[in-house]
């Protein structure tokens, strides 16, 4: 019985832990179009921490759940801007900004 308690004790523990790091942050983007969504949703979640995506295509504004733990702000920027997109003040990766479909660069043509 005090081994169950002990044991119930340590898993609510981590529970509880595990989620106070959950962290929320809204970053502005460049994206463009509903490919720019589905590959900022979906290219995030490669990057160690992100729990969860969602971006706003009215709003530009790029929603993420992390692990404050295993991520930082500066860390999910970078991930952003090496996907192709600016984060904020954080300029796109020139490299992978060039990879992007021309409805996704800045000024680009909606094909929705």
């Amino acid at each position: 019985m005090r081994t169950l308690l002990i044991f119930s004790l340590l898993v609510v523990g981590l529970a509880v832990s595990s989620q106070a790091q959950t962290a929320q942050v809204t970053l502005a983007t460049s994206a463009q179009c509903g490919m720019c969504k589905s590959r900022l949703e979906r290219d995030m979640l490669f990057t160690p921490g992100v729990k969860k995506v969602v971006l706003d295509l009215e709003t530009k504004g790029l929603t993420v759940w992390y692990n404050a733990g295993k991520v930082d702000l500066e860390g999910l920027r970078k991930a952003v801007n090496r996907i192709g997109y600016d984060a904020d003040a954080s300029p796109a990766d020139p490299a992978a900004y060039e990879k992007l479909p021309a409805c996704c660069k800045k000024g680009g043509m909606d094909h929705e």
